[in-house]
């Protein structure tokens, strides 16, 4: 049974940083391109970062040059670390793998002074 469990959302000053996890159960996110997509309400989820099976990492133009997704294999763990943090990333965010029809609860990132 997969499961991934995203946590380290909060409340933050703009300019601040956070750390987002995702802990998989159920699938090996090695042998899966993983995904971090946000989310605000009325909206479609965006596509923020990714990871290939190789290492390789994208992400949005919007976030290039402030958040680093990580990949943890023996934490079986994907990581989001976002720094200089703006207002118009306040979003819940999600990881997914991709290719499995599951989607976790998410967590809650609020930039606001």
């Amino acid at each position: 049974q997969v499961q991934l469990v995203e946590s380290g959302g909060g409340l933050v000053q703009p300019g601040g940083s956070l750390r987002l996890s995702c802990a998989a159960s159920g699938i090996l996110i090695s042998t899966y391109y993983m995904i971090w997509y946000s989310q605000v309400p009325g909206k479609q989820r965006e596509l923020v970062a990714a990871i290939t099976r190789s290492g390789s990492t994208n992400y949005a133009e919007s976030v290039k040059g402030r958040f680093t997704i990580i990949r943890d294999n023996a934490k079986n763990t994907v990581y989001l670390q976002m720094n200089s943090l703006k207002l118009e990333d306040t979003a819940v965010y999600y990881c997914y793998a991709a290719g499995v029809d599951y989607w976790g609860q998410g967590t809650q990132v609020t930039v606001s002074s």
